[in-house]
């Protein structure tokens, strides 16, 4: 913090030095998170409605960078990158919706497109860094523009 004084008046000038600290293990990396699986588990505990709603979204960050695979864990459908995990964005496929988690910081005009929408946002996980958005069938199709948009945003904050 800075004062500086134009005449009669004190002006206080902020500046961040040290935002958020994550101490210990993020969420993606606690036990079990970790826990490799493969498509077959994801069918019968999801089915694959949710799992195509994955592929869907897949193929779109498929289409910017070939090298991206999707990497099967027990509580999550994650990213790779020439086998190294790049999970900028997670899917957790339910029965009956997917909840998509692009990792974003949290700002005003993500949370106006996605209320403007009418996209159904679970929360923001601070911890994590990431939106939880509750996708049903159709979502994709009616949102695309503005999923293609958080993706991207996703994918080039992690190429950073």
């Amino acid at each position: 913090m800075q004062a500086l004084k134009f005449g009669e008046q004190v002006s206080l000038v902020f500046t961040t030095v040290l935002n958020e600290m994550r101490l210990g293990l993020v969420e993606e990396e606690k036990e079990g998170e970790r826990e490799v699986t493969d498509r077959d588990y994801w069918e019968k505990r999801a089915g694959k409605t949710t799992l195509a709603m994955t592929d869907e979204l897949f193929q779109t960050l498929k289409s910017w960078d070939s090298e991206l695979a999707l990497r099967y864990y027990k509580f999550k459908i994650g990213l790779t990158k020439n086998g190294q995990p790049n999970n900028f964005v997670v899917f957790r496929p339910k029965k009956q919706w997917l909840r998509l988690e692009p990792r974003l910081e949290r700002s005003d005009e993500v949370d106006a497109k996605l209320e403007e929408a009418g996209l159904d946002i679970m929360d923001y996980h601070s911890r994590s860094g990431r939106y939880r958005i509750k996708l049903n069938a159709g979502d994709i199709k009616k949102h695309q523009g503005l999923l293609h948009e958080l993706l991207q945003m996703a994918y080039e904050k992690a190429r950073d």
